[in-house]
């Protein structure tokens, strides 16, 4: 399939961004691209490089009518979903209604609307100052989950354990939030984490894949590993699509891909995290999802942003997997440096000068991504 002829706009242009831009060049594209000129890595992958912040919303719906795009999309971004649904409703084009917007970027609303369709959630309240989230600590109890309503990554998580500790940890995730609106949540006690992939058109739903994640667990829970296919039990797979089903219409999401983030407790409850407009990040929708079911996802991506969705269909299953190279991780950095590289490495990069304790993904210094038996095999080594 082809798509000679039409421009796509792209908003970001962080790493995240690059195995979009590159595959709608493949597929004969025009690209444009939107970001703070700052750290702009992908920048010479689009045609065309604008150098506007993406919560710049009316100035890229400005250049995106002038110059005549076809969609518009992003990946791996909640930041960038606002300008997405602006641009879309305000040219014509394909992608989730603006209804959408709340529920899917702050997290309070999102659990408030999962919440009345019927999904487990944490018990939580938001708040938007240091009186309320004592107030709100006290009702729920300790220990807790404190972090900003609008932000991913682990940027401004932090588990808390008394009284004490609330205003520190509230003030830090409010410096972090766009809004001014922090979360707080009881802490469940996790036996697993997952995520789940997938992609909607047209109301319908298409599930894709499951994703078990490692993190560095208490105190900022930052994902260090990431790798299909899941190992959950089918019973919990059949329970999390009936919820799926049920949350996606309620928070108005009909178009493109959605990334759904949950926990297991010890107990055995189910309890969903979020559930974002976008795909996920750490590589899962761009590499990992291809390579362990065959789906070209940032294709279908693409699709649904032009309006010309084809379809879902699978390959041959495999293992795949990424690796963050973290204090935690030394393994990453033996396994790119070994002479021969292993075949089983798909790509990776580290840069040890970078290394350092990590509270937020940002502060992850490289990757390893894997495929197949023996790639899974050297990683489950790792994930005791």
């Amino acid at each position: 399939m082809t798509f000679a002829g039409k421009t796509l706009a792209v908003l970001g242009a962080s790493y995240l961004q690059g195995p979009l831009l590159r595959r709608a060049r493949a597929l004969g594209m025009r690209t444009l691209c939107f970001a703070w000129e700052k750290d702009a890595v992908c920048r010479d992958e689009a045609d065309r490089f604008f150098p506007i912040s993406i919560r710049e919303k009316e100035q890229i719906a400005a250049v995106c009518r002038a110059e005549g795009i076809d969609g518009i999309t992003s990946i791996a971004s909640d930041v960038a979903v606002p300008a997405m649904v602006f641009v879309a409703d305000a040219l014509g084009l394909p992608g989730n209604p603006p209804c959408s917007l709340r529920p899917t970027t702050e997290k309070g609303v999102m659990r408030e609307v999962l919440a009345r369709a019927g999904l487990p959630c944490p018990r939580f309240r938001c708040v938007r100052d240091i009186e309320s989230a004592h107030a709100a600590a006290e009702e729920l109890g300790f220990p807790l989950i404190v972090k900003p309503c609008d932000r991913s990554g682990s940027l401004g998580v932090l588990r808390i354990e008394s009284p004490e500790a609330v205003t520190a940890a509230a003030e830090a995730a409010l410096a972090c939030s766009f809004g001014g609106a922090v979360i707080l949540e009881e802490a469940v006690n996790i036996a697993r984490e997952f995520s789940v992939e997938g992609i909607s058109w047209q109301g319908g739903y298409h599930l894709l894949a499951f994703t078990d994640k490692t993190t560095t667990g208490v105190p900022h829970y930052v994902e260090i590993a990431q790798r299909q296919p899941s190992t959950l039990p089918e019973a919990v797979k059949e329970a999390v699509a009936g919820y799926l089903a049920r949350a996606l219409p309620a928070l108005g999401v009909t178009t493109g891909a959605t990334h759904a983030e949950w926990m297991l407790s010890a107990a055995g409850e189910l309890f969903v995290t979020e559930i974002g407009a976008r795909m996920g990040g750490d590589f899962i929708g761009s590499d990992l999802v291809p390579l362990a079911t065959g789906y070209d996802y940032l294709q279908g991506v693409i699709e649904t942003a032009l309006g010309e969705f084809s379809g879902v269909s699978f390959g041959a299953p495999d293992a795949a997997g990424v690796r963050f190279f973290s204090p935690a991780t030394p393994e990453v950095a033996a396994a790119l440096a070994a002479k021969p590289r292993p075949s089983w490495i798909v790509r990776g990069e580290c840069f040890p000068d970078r290394l350092h304790p990590i509270v937020c993904s940002g502060d992850r210094a490289g990757y390893l991504i894997y495929r197949g038996a023996e790639g899974a095999a050297w990683a489950a080594r790792y994930d005791v």
